[in-house]
């Protein structure tokens, strides 16, 4: 693909259906993270965290064959001469798996053939991670380009799956397929790739019917929770308690249990 062509495609693509949006990494088959796909992904978060008309996420590669193989490294070789290109580039990564990781709408990362740096970098600063049965190939190995995880991957990898697995990954450069991801607690599920897509948009629409309130409330406390004292992480949880206190969802689910009726929640 030539430059003209490459600035011509747009980097990702954004599908609504109802209160779930998807977005598309739109580079298959190796889905790069690219300078242009980050800038528009930033914008498109900060959009997202505002619309009150989205209540779940699905981040997905395009085509059948990667997630993602993470950053275009050929852009990031020609910013490696320059300290203060360099360091951009990494802080807007961190700020926007940070805004991610942070927002009280539930996303939710699908993964299958190659999840590598920043490919698996994104999806751990996503609430859910559901991976292909078959073909997923998931890793940081960085150690192998003579680099390390640079998206906050040593952070939140360990935090995910702990200090043993995370340097075993790490340290080996380790490719881990979806069944092992799921044996270690890195992803939630493992499907059939043929189904995979499909069981993230269902779960997504399962998580929007949820009340978006309660859902906020839950997903501070517990993100926040890895950070902060047993005591702040308590503190967290009463406050979330008491802002979704007389909320509509909670007095409709309260009067829809008394009803022995399913709750209509998020209704204006």
């Amino acid at each position: 693909m030539s430059d003209a062509e490459e600035k011509a495609t747009p980097p990702l693509l954004i599908e609504k259906d109802d209160a779930v949006t998807t977005i598309t990494i739109n580079d298959a088959p190796w889905n790069r993270m690219s300078l242009e796909f980050m800038d528009a992904l930033e914008a498109l978060v900060e959009k997202l965290a505002a619309d009150t008309s989205v209540r779940a996420v699905v981040i997905q590669g395009d085509g059948e064959d990667h997630f993602s193989v993470g950053m275009n490294l050929k852009q990031l070789a020609g910013s490696l001469g320059s300290r203060g290109a360099l360091e951009s580039i990494l802080d807007q990564r961190l700020r926007v798996l940070s805004a991610i990781e942070n927002m009280t709408k539930p996303w939710i990362a699908v993964l299958f053939g190659y999840c590598l740096g920043g490919g698996l970098e994104l999806p751990l600063a996503c609430h859910f991670r559901l991976a292909a049965a078959d073909d997923a190939r998931i890793g940081l190995p960085e150690m192998d380009i003579g680099s390390l995880p640079a998206w906050g991957g040593t952070a939140r990898l360990t935090r995910c799956v702990g200090r043993m697995h995370a340097l075993d990954m790490i340290l080996r450069a380790k490719k881990i397929s979806g069944p092992a991801a799921l044996r270690i607690g890195l992803v939630n599920e493992v499907w059939p790739n043929v189904e995979l897509k499909q069981r993230a948009h269902d779960l997504a629409i399962e998580l929007s019917g949820m009340p978006a309130g309660s859902v906020a409330g839950v997903l501070k406390a517990v993100v926040g929770a890895g950070e902060h004292s047993l005591q702040e992480g308590l503190y967290a949880e009463r406050q979330a308690v008491l802002q979704n206190s007389g909320s509509k969802d909670q007095m409709e689910g309260m009067m829809a249990f008394l009803e022995k009726r399913k709750p209509k929640f998020n209704k204006e």
